[in-house]
């Protein structure tokens, strides 16, 4: 029965991260639903192993999203 319950549970829903040096190079990588503690951790959009050691493209990073400032635009209007 738990196995038929845990189809149709919401699952959690994982981001990507690439911790930085002091260089911009990528270190290290983590997927997780929560943001790793620290500031040298942003997000990606996809974990690729070629970026090891290497700078991130600008492109990698997930654009900041303001959802608050779109629902107080959308209650305003």
């Amino acid at each position: 029965m738990r196995y038929l319950i845990s189809l149709f549970a919401p699952r959690p829903l994982h981001r990507c991260f690439a911790l930085l040096d002091s260089n911009g190079h990528c270190q290290a990588f983590k997927q997780c639903s929560l943001q790793p503690m620290g500031d040298s951790w942003v997000e990606i959009e996809e974990i690729r192993l070629n970026w090891l050691h290497q700078p991130l493209p600008p492109s990698a990073r997930v654009s900041t999203r303001q959802p608050r400032a779109r629902v107080q635009h959308l209650l305003t209007t």
